[in-house]
């Protein structure tokens, strides 16, 4: 089984893994089903989907209905104002069968004009906000995808206190030293306040480019269980993190064996073999 460790603050023990459900975004709702059978079997506890996964968190839906107390269920709203997106937060839960969520992201909150929208009067914050004094959502997080990410994290951690941060983590990112160095100043941060870090595409290979895509995911994901077992492993041989897994059902099975047999980290000439042998890129540059 994956071992589970504190969720922050939140006093929730959640799977280091998370599932993300960005993968129900176009599955039928056997296929949702079948593949929550696969999540409980692997004794996942912890579920990630938001208002724009397509019909995720429809396909959530049903087993929410007969399983709710079983999961922390996260969202996330990408609206940036405060009506706007008061009316996603009780959509979502209209969509996920449920009356709250354990946590409620604003999601990809990066761009600079959009960041100073939601945090302002009348912004999204103040939705979130409220939500959780109604007891809709119960803590409330801030996700985000792209290079400047973590610094943008560390921003808003100092306008309000977040209970959790979602960014993308894996080794080809690493070699993006401005990168590295801003998450490292972020998860410090984090460790500090208690607050969970959450870690997105650890199996990404490249993006697309002019290949066909072959896979839910909008990048091009690792698909040999080896290079899979390596970058999963690197990803959780990190203390303190959480892994969201792939967009993609039918990858899913490798990621979930992989972090079930992790044991320790793959040191650098590890994943430097791994890096040239499928010519892992960054997919943020």
């Amino acid at each position: 089984m994956i071992d589970t460790t504190p969720f922050g603050r939140t006093g929730h023990d959640s799977t280091r893994v998370i599932f993300g459900a960005a993968a129900f975004g176009e599955v039928t709702q056997d296929e949702a089903d079948e593949t929550m059978e696969l999540i409980r079997r692997h004794g996942i506890n912890h579920l990630d989907t938001a208002a724009s996964y397509g019909e995720a968190e429809l396909r959530l839906g049903p087993w929410m209905a007969e399983h709710r107390s079983e999961y922390f269920l996260a969202t996330k709203t990408g609206e940036r104002t405060k009506d706007a997106a008061w009316a996603e937060i009780n959509r979502s839960l209209e969509r996920l069968q449920t009356d709250h969520v354990d946590l409620l992201q604003l999601h990809n909150l990066v761009d600079e004009e959009e960041w100073r929208t939601a945090f302002a009067t009348g912004g999204a914050l103040e939705a979130a906000v409220r939500a959780r004094d109604e007891g809709l959502v119960r803590h409330i997080g801030v996700t985000g995808h792209g290079v400047t990410v973590a610094a943008q994290h560390l921003r808003s951690l100092g306008e309000f206190e977040f209970d959790s941060v979602l960014l993308p983590y894996n080794f080809p990112m690493t070699r993006n030293r401005a990168y590295l160095d801003d998450f490292e100043a972020l998860t410090a941060t984090c460790d500090e306040r208690g607050v969970a870090v959450q870690t997105i595409k650890s199996i990404t290979r490249a993006p697309w480019g002019d290949r066909e895509q072959t896979a839910a995911t909008w990048y091009e994901p690792l698909r040999d269980q080896g290079a899979i077992d390596t970058a999963v492993a690197w990803v959780l041989g990190r203390e303190g993190v959480f892994l969201n897994t792939v967009g993609d059902i039918h990858v899913l099975p490798m990621v979930l064996d992989a972090a079930e047999r992790a044991d320790g980290r793959p040191d650098e000439q590890a994943m430097e073999r791994l890096e040239a042998a499928f010519g892992l890129e960054p997919l943020f540059v």
